[in-house]
């Protein structure tokens, strides 16, 4: 029943429907959903992180839909992507993503629908608006949107001035339930933004967590504030955060200095006009010696590596692998630059020379995700063909597994865009006339 229902809203939205057409569409029961469940949790105890498998832990299958708070919309999915968040979640580090949510559940009668033996995951979606409850004021079905993945309650003042600051502020599908890899998804009307019209689905899909993070991280006045001619250090270059970092930088005038680990990945950033490029497995970089303590010539020969592209140290540091680099990033950063960190994929316990930070009166600024706000701004210029999809490739639903398992291992580039009630790649886009002034070069710059 859930499957004919939601055939019937996937060829409602494929055929334009408007919205008085979409609002009268049957809510289904049930819905496909990529779930983890809480019988599982132990499955990869005592096993190294980089054996435990999201192949294993994630499953693809029906779930019951929950009721619609006053304050939400029921969203039809058609495409969403992959977050190292997902992958967290998949193999329950550093904890399992159930404790959050009966957390949450403590804190109203709506919130305890989050609290289930089961999570859908999936923090990325792009769809058509189905329902909205009956506090929603700026949104109707039919709307085309993304959805960003801040979860707060507007009713608690510290949600106010930066909600990013928000007691109780989460990250939907990763620190909820009802995330976006999926068919449906309840989420928050202030999640909701605009979708970009030139851009497909998928393309619109990969954006919103990672887009949004980049641009706190270095343009927002919460973050690193990057001005005209600051250096600035990118590790990751061509992952998910960091090839929107790369494109922020150069739309700002900025001077990005791009590390990378192969010369594939290289050829990407000088696609992208970033000159300044470091592979990271070329120079052998080790800046953890034999006993596992840092290695500071390592971190001066990497400096040296930096002025001999730029002539000078970044005025900020792009931070985010977390321990393996964190050292090395603290300080290279010039007197006075800033270190700006959002995650640690690479370990989440991290050590620096404090004398290399105090006396060179260094900062090291905190960035998690972002606010409304600036999600919004952060979407406005993707929509305005300024900040373009780093999406490199598409899987279904159905192989979700086999993605996270190339996020979990860094076998990707860029984003990998997941299609969800789409029914293929390349649908959903409204302005091709948009599409061809902006170029599909820049569309799919990371299409190999």
């Amino acid at each position: 029943m859930a499957d004919t229902t939601m055939a019937e809203i996937r060829d409602a939205i494929l055929a334009g429907a408007d919205s008085a057409t979409i609002g009268k569409l049957p809510i289904p029961s049930s819905y496909r959903a990529a779930h983890l469940l809480k019988s599982e949790t132990g499955m990869f105890d005592g096993m190294p992180s980089n054996q435990k498998d999201p192949r294993r832990s994630l499953h693809v299958g029906d779930v019951p839909t929950p009721e619609l708070a006053p304050d939400e919309v029921y969203v039809a999915i058609m495409a969403s992507s992959i977050n190292f968040n997902t992958v967290w979640s998949s193999i329950f580090e550093p904890v399992s993503s159930f404790g959050p949510m009966q957390r949450l559940a403590r804190e109203s009668e709506w919130a305890k629908r989050h609290d289930r033996d089961y999570q859908v995951v999936g923090s990325d979606g792009s769809g058509v608006v189905l329902r909205v409850g009956a506090a929603v004021r700026n949104w109707k079905p039919g709307d085309r949107v993304t959805i960003h993945c801040n979860h707060v309650d507007d009713q608690d003042q510290t949600a106010h001035n930066d909600s990013m600051l928000a007691a109780n502020q989460r990250i939907w599908g990763y620190e909820t339930n009802f995330g976006g890899l999926a068919d449906l998804s309840v989420v928050k009307a202030n999640q909701l933004m605009p979708k970009p019209a030139h851009l497909s689905w998928e393309e619109a899909a990969v954006n919103a967590l990672c887009n949004s993070t980049s641009y706190r991280m270095l343009v927002s006045k919460n973050g690193a504030q990057m001005k005209q001619g600051d250096v600035v250090l990118i590790w990751g270059a061509t992952g998910g955060i960091g090839a929107y970092a790369v494109q922020y930088v150069l739309n700002g005038g900025g001077i990005p200095v791009g590390v990378v680990s192969s010369p594939d990945k290289a050829k990407i950033l000088h696609d992208m006009g970033c000159e300044a490029v470091i592979d990271r497995k070329s120079a052998n970089y080790k800046f953890f010696d034999d006993n596992g303590d840092h290695d500071e010539k390592e971190w001066r020969r990497l400096g040296s590596d930096i002025r001999d592209l730029v002539g000078e140290d970044p005025d900020i540091v792009f931070e985010h692998p977390g321990r393996s680099t964190f050292g090395a990033s603290m300080y290279v950063a010039k007197r006075g630059g800033t270190v700006v960190t959002c995650a640690a994929t690479s370990g989440f316990m991290m050590e620096f020379d404090n004398r290399h930070f105090w006396m060179r009166l260094k900062r090291l600024v905190g960035s998690h995700f972002a606010n409304y706000r600036e999600a919004w701004e952060a979407n406005r210029l993707i929509a305005k063909g300024m900040i373009h999809p780093v999406m490199s490739q598409v899987f279904p639903l159905d192989q979700l597994g086999e993605a996270a398992h190339q996020v979990h291992h860094n076998m990707h580039e860029g984003k990998l865009g997941i299609l969800c009630l789409a029914p293929g790649a390349g649908l959903g886009i409204d302005d091709p006339a948009l599409r061809s002034r902006v170029g599909e070069q820049k569309i799919n710059m990371f299409r190999r």
